[in-house]
């Protein structure tokens, strides 16, 4: 199968377009630079110079392709309902390229994007074979940028790693080499309007983590009361407030990917993963 990847060269996406070669499909990905494609001609895959507020670009990478896995994000925590809109519109022109072909469209969730999740269901019905992946909050593995990076920061800068009251509140997570195979299965068998969860761990509690990551700096492990999880964490305190795993139903839609699409993660979880070292270096 020929595979269009936007975000190919992104954290997730380079790992997808790694395992897709190696699971013998070819791959196209969209990319906005001459350095991004030599490194998806280094994995063997074709490049197409290209971005999200593109869609000449996006309607022939998509027209062209057998398939589509998007994963391209801005991230614009500045203006993220504008990430959202400039989401929606990539999503509506790839979704009218692929119109009645029956080829698959794999996207991905963001937060409060359920104008483009609900979106990419009702393609399902327009001869799309659509699934939507759903990321854990903790995507973890070398190169790593996201929330347990960010703890580590504030742990050096702190002097103390921080957990909420009691810690107790838990955090579903996934190895991104784990992601990469989620997202080839739903490519190849997800059936059409098929709503998946990427979580290799259901839940960690955050005074797990924060143990571990005292252990690795040589600070204590500390709790502080919610009140002052804002000021110590930033925008990411009201995130580690939450128990995720009730948010997202971890569990049950964890088992229901798995027996779906018979995806099992194999990598290290993430503490095991944190034991490792390399998030300290």
């Amino acid at each position: 199968m020929h595979v269009f990847v936007t975000g190919a060269t992104g954290y997730v996406g380079s790992a997808v377009v790694r395992e897709l070669i190696s699971a013998g499909h070819t791959v196209t990905g969209l990319c906005r630079s001459e350095e991004k494609a030599a490194g998806l001609k280094t994995a063997g895959a074709e490049a197409l110079y290209g971005t999200l507020d593109d869609p000449d670009t996006l309607r022939s990478g998509a027209a062209a392709a057998d398939g589509v896995i998007h994963l391209a994000f801005t991230n614009d925590f500045s203006d993220f309902d504008g990430a959202l809109a400039l989401d929606l519109r990539a999503v509506e022109v790839m979704g009218a390229a692929l119109e009645g072909s029956g080829k698959p469209f794999i996207t991905t969730a963001h937060a409060n994007g359920q104008t483009v999740d609900q979106t990419v269901l009702a393609m399902a019905e327009r001869g799309i074979r659509t699934s939507i992946v759903m990321l854990a909050p903790s995507v973890h593995g070398q190169g790593d940028k996201g929330f347990v990076p960010m703890m580590i920061n504030i742990a050096r800068a702190k002097g103390f790693a921080a957990y909420i009251g009691d810690g107790t509140n838990r955090w579903p997570a996934v190895h991104r080499l784990d992601a990469a195979v989620l997202y080839r299965l739903a490519l190849e068998s997800a059936p059409a309007g098929s709503r998946l969860l990427g979580a290799g761990d259901e839940g960690i509690s955050l005074r797990e983590i924060a143990a571990v990551i005292g252990r690795q700096l040589n600070v204590p492990a500390v709790s502080i009361p919610p009140e002052e999880a804002a000021a110590h964490f930033g925008f990411l305190g009201t995130i580690a407030s939450f128990d995720i795993t009730g948010l997202y139903n971890t569990r049950q839609a964890s088992l229901a990917t798995r027996e779906l699409l018979g995806w099992k993660p194999v990598q290290p979880g993430l503490i095991a993963d944190l034991e490792e070292g390399h998030y300290f270096a």
